[in-house]
């Protein structure tokens, strides 16, 4: 594994590309996989406007935020949502430490990063060319030709190819000695699973 891709606390993988390239499509199937695999997945997303909200209008969290609250916050048996005002985009890491442990891997979209590990993907019918240079790539998802040296190309459906890429590197120190055969049993072991 490169050296860049270990300052954070956590692998990061930032799914890049123009916009209807596919980056939500593909990055669900990451997210499916890696948590069917016992890794605990955490997301994070850039939005292109500085004032949006998570909730749907109307709802209660919504109503709060409308009426001045700083953060709301939605708490269940299984869930914790927080939406919190803030004067600047977090970092990485910033986003990171949000997680408090709770996470093995933090995949991001449509944020760019050089020291995280990044994944462009590019559809032809949206945009012939790769934005990023090949030194800042970890690996291409495709359906065109494009020269990006020794970077690993994937075509646009091979979700399991660059699973398995971000295991065997990002992910390989992280194993646990004893395998997590699902996320049922994530609760009673504990843990990611093992390769």
């Amino acid at each position: 594994m490169s050296e860049k891709h270990t300052m954070f606390s956590v692998p990061v993988v930032c799914f890049i590309g123009v916009s209807g390239s596919g980056k939500t499509t593909f990055l669900e199937g990451v997210i499916r996989e890696l948590a069917e695999h016992g890794w605990r997945v955490g997301t994070a997303k850039h939005h292109h406007l500085p004032d949006f909200e998570i909730d749907i209008p109307g709802k209660d969290s919504w109503r709060h935020a409308q009426a001045g609250a700083v953060v709301s916050m939605i708490s269940s048996e299984g869930k914790l949502g927080v939406v919190r005002k803030v004067d600047r985009e977090r970092t990485l890491e910033e986003m990171i430490r949000v997680a408090d442990g709770a996470i093995d891997i933090l995949l991001t979209e449509s944020i760019r990063n050089p020291a995280a590990a990044q994944i462009e993907i590019v559809r032809t019918a949206h945009s012939d060319s790769v934005t990023c240079v090949p030194e800042d790539l970890f690996a291409l998802v495709t359906d065109g030709a494009h020269d990006v040296g020794d970077v690993p190309v994937f075509a646009l459906d091979d979700v399991q190819g660059v699973v398995d890429l971000i295991e065997g590197t990002l992910l390989a120190g992280s194993l646990t000695e004893e395998p997590v055969a699902s996320a049922a049993d994530d609760k009673e072991h504990g843990g990611p699973k093992g390769a």
